[in-house]
């Protein structure tokens, strides 16, 4: 493909962060009073990260990354989008976390320049960030790139075999193989709020064995890669809130997984 999933894809983020920064999706009066959006399977994968320096990958408006920094890590994030990484900075400001953490606008496949060759303990990719890459091979060669000796990829995602169910959650409906680009328009975000003003984005749709075997291809040890029955919001309508903020299948129902956790060292 060429550039134009990049400039199409930042203009609707770009747009999002007006509609996300007043969701109550995102909740940053509550951020800001000290709640946190990391999971305690997260926490307790990654294990301590006080004092490492931590980075993390496609941070939006930072309060996973701010999150990580009121564990005690020395806290870089990464965006494309100029608007987010400003609201993230002015998040930093406001929860006290301006001296131990940064923000930096770049993409994904530019930030070894962007970040001067900088490299960390730690590289932390969330929830809904590797559908807006286009290609693995090259993002997991930048976060190897990025890894100091012995440092460690953490990377929480949807299950790619969630995106062959249908709507109903109950049928397969897509081609799990199906790597052609797709073109969306959309008039929401996944959040509350207004209409977007810019619809269009382009996504991408990785296997789970196309994520890990660019992972090994890149030089990097997987040393843990989990599957999860449960993800965090109502997906399918036959999901049930298992426990506040935790959606599961209904008991008998088949289940799929709905999300997963990898870890990977350098």
């Amino acid at each position: 493909m060429n550039d134009d999933w990049l400039t199409v894809n930042r203009e609707n983020w770009d747009d999002r962060v007006r509609v996300h920064a007043a969701s109550s999706f995102y909740d940053l009066p509550g951020f800001r009073a000290g709640a946190s959006p990391l999971r305690a399977f997260e926490r307790a994968e990654l294990g301590e990260v006080a004092g490492k320096r931590l980075l993390h990958l496609q941070c939006h408006m930072g309060q996973d990354t701010l999150s990580w920094g009121r564990l005690g890590a020395e806290v870089t994030g990464l965006d494309f989008s100029a608007k987010a990484v400003e609201q993230a900075r002015a998040l930093a400001a406001d929860v006290g976390l301006a001296d131990r953490a940064r923000f930096v606008v770049s993409d994904v496949y530019e930030a070894p320049a962007a970040l001067a060759g900088e490299r960390f303990d730690i590289v932390y990719t969330g929830l809904g960030s590797l559908v807006w890459l286009p290609d693995l091979t090259r993002w997991a060669e930048v976060v190897a790139g990025l890894l100091a000796e012995g440092g460690v990829l953490y990377l929480v995602e949807f299950h790619p075999a969630t995106d062959m169910l249908g709507e109903d959650g109950r049928t397969v409906d897509h081609d799990y193989f199906d790597a052609a680009p797709s073109r969306e328009d959309y008039a929401y975000t996944y959040t509350d709020g207004p209409a977007l003003e810019k619809t269009v984005s382009v996504q991408f749709l990785h296997p789970l064995g196309e994520i890990v075997s660019a992972l090994a291809g890149a030089g990097l040890r997987v040393e843990f890669l989990h599957e999860h029955p449960f993800t965090i919001f109502q997906r399918y309508p036959v999901l049930e809130e298992s426990e506040p903020g935790i959606f599961t299948f209904p008991p008998g129902h088949p289940r799929v997984p709905l999300m997963f956790s990898l870890r990977a060292r350098r």
